[in-house]
C-alpha cells in the first residue's frame, strides 16, 4: 500500500463528520466528489473517501438510522482505474445479516443526476417505485447500498463500467464494516436501466470479483441488447434514450464522442443544440423533451451515421448481455411479454443461454402491461425472491420459465 493510499484511509474518520448537518451539493459543485491523488494505486473496491451523507436523507428514508457516502476505486470499460460513489443506508432495525445492492435506473448522461444526489428527491426524477423499494428493504432489516454505477463520467449504458462499479461498491461497503456481520448475505436488484448494471455485475463477477458470493440477483425489465432500444426509439415516448444513450456510451471514448458530434446537423429543426440538451437533464426530462421525435434526423446521414465502426465497436463491447461470464448466483428474471422498449425475445434468448450452462434461474414472463407497468407488477415478486435468498430460505434449483398474469397495473407503458 502506498503512502498516498495510507493517508487516504487515515483520513476516513475525519471525513465521516465533515458532512454532518450540511445540505447536499450537486456532485459537479461538491469537492468531495473527486478522487484523491494516487487513487490509481488502490485495489478495485478500495475506500477512497467516506462521509456521513449530508442533509436529511434519514428523514426521507425514515426506516434508516444512518447514511453514508462512500467514494471508492473501480474500473472503467477500458479496464483503467476510475472512481464512483455509493450511498449506504443502515436500517433502524436489523442485525447486519443482509445487504441489498439496489440499482436505480437513473439513465442520465449528466453526473449531477446520480442517485447519491437524487435520493434527496423521493420522486427520483421519474422512477417513483424506487423510494418504496428502498423503504421496504430497510424495514426488512437490510442494509441498502445505492451505487452511482455510471461512475463520475455518467457512462450510461456502458455495461462493463456499470457492472464493475456495482461489484466494487459491494467490496467497498463490506470493507467499511458499518454494522454488517462477517457472514452477511448480499444480493442485487435492478429494473430497466438498473437491470443493466445488475446483470452485468452478475455476469462479470466470476472473473472480476471471484471472492464475492452473492445470495441472488433480481433482474427486471431486462435490456439484453442496447442497440435494439436505440433502433426502435424514433417517434416513441422513449425517444430520449437515443441522445442520452449515445452521449453516455461515448463518455469514456473521446474519439467516438468527437465523431458523434461531427455527425450532428448544425441547423434545422433537429440540430446539435437540441441533441446536446441531453447532457444536462434527467431521464424524465429527456422523455418529455424528445418524446415522439424522429431522433435519427439529428444526424447528417440519419441512422447510417450510427453504423460507423467507432460507435459499433463500443456497443458490441458494452451493449450485449450474456458474453462476459456465467452468473454464479440464483437469478430471478421478470419481464413483460409486451415490453415495448426492449422486446421479450432478447430476454428469452439470454435466459435460454444461461439455462443451457446450468445457471439457477426463475424467469417469469408477465402477459399483462408494458415496460413501465412491470416495474410495479413485478415489485412484490422480486421482493419475495430477495427475502428468500437473503434469509437463506431459497430452495429453487435449475431453470424454470413460466408465464404469469399479474395485474397490479395494466398500463400499456
Amino acid at each position: 500500500m502506498t503512502l498516498a493510499i495510507t493517508a487516504i484511509l487515515l483520513s476516513l474518520a475525519a471525513s465521516l463528520c465533515a458532512a454532518a448537518g450540511s445540505a447536499p451539493l450537486l456532485p459537479s459543485q461538491d469537492p468531495w466528489y473527486t478522487a484523491p491523488s494516487g487513487f490509481q494505486a488502490a485495489l478495485p473496491g478500495a475506500l477512497l473517501r467516506v462521509r456521513t451523507a449530508p442533509g436529511n436523507i434519514t428523514t426521507i428514508f425514515n426506516a434508516s438510522s444512518e447514511a453514508y457516502n462512500i467514494l471508492y476505486r473501480t474500473t472503467d470499460s477500458k479496464y483503467q482505474p476510475t472512481w464512483a460513489v455509493t450511498t449506504l443506508l443502515i436500517p433502524k432495525q436489523g442485525n447486519g445479516s443482509a445487504l441489498l445492492s439496489y440499482q436505480i435506473p437513473y439513465n442520465s448522461a449528466d453526473p449531477d443526476f446520480a442517485p447519491s444526489y437524487l435520493l434527496y428527491n423521493p420522486a427520483f426524477g421519474g422512477t417513483p417505485p424506487a423510494s418504496t423499494d428502498i423503504q421496504t428493504a430497510l424495514l426488512s432489516g437490510w442494509h441498502v447500498s445505492i451505487p452511482d454505477f455510471e461512475t463520475h463520467t455518467a457512462s450510461f449504458p456502458v455495461g462493463t463500467t456499470e457492472g464493475h462499479a456495482v461489484l466494487d461498491s459491494i467490496r467497498a461497503v463490506i470493507s467499511t464494516g458499518f454494522g454488517l456481520a462477517a457472514d452477511a448475505r448480499y444480493a442485487l436488484w435492478g429494473f430497466s436501466g438498473g437491470s443493466l448494471a445488475s446483470e452485468w455485475a452478475a455476469e462479470l463477477q466470476a472473473l472480476y470479483a471471484p471472492e464475492l458470493r452473492f445470495a441472488g440477483a433480481a433482474i427486471g425489465g431486462t435490456v439484453p441488447n442496447v442497440m435494439s432500444i436505440l433502433q426502435g426509439s424514433p417517434g416513441q415516448w422513449w425517444a430520449g434514450l437515443l441522445p442520452v444513450g449515445l452521449l453516455g456510451i461515448t463518455a469514456e471514448y473521446p474519439e467516438a464522442r468527437a465523431y458523434l458530434l461531427s455527425q450532428l446537423k448544425p441547423s434545422g429543426p433537429y440540430n446539435s443544440t437540441g441533441f446536446l440538451q441531453a447532457l444536462h437533464i434527467s431521464i424524465s426530462d429527456a422523455f418529455t423533451i424528445y418524446q415522439g421525435q424522429p431522433v435519427f434526423e439529428y444526424f447528417i446521414n440519419g441512422y447510417d451515421s450510427l453504423q460507423a465502426p467507432i460507435l459499433q465497436d463500443i456497443l458490441n463491447q458494452n451493449g450485449y448481455m450474456g458474453y462476459h461470464g456465467i452468473p454464479q448466483m440464483p437469478m430471478y428474471v421478470y419481464k413483460s411479454t409486451r415490453d415495448e422498449i426492449a422486446p421479450i425475445e432478447g430476454v428469452d434468448e439470454l435466459v435460454s443461454r444461461y439455462c443451457s450452462v446450468g445457471v439457477d434461474i426463475l424467469y417469469e414472463r408477465n402477459t399483462i402491461g408494458g415496460h413501465l407497468a412491470e416495474y410495479t407488477n413485478g415489485d412484490s415478486r422480486a421482493i419475495d425472491f430477495l427475502r428468500q435468498v437473503l434469509g437463506g430460505m431459497y430452495n429453487h434449483t435449475g431453470c424454470t420459465i413460466r408465464d404469469v398474469a399479474v395485474n397490479i397495473t395494466d398500463s400499456p407503458l
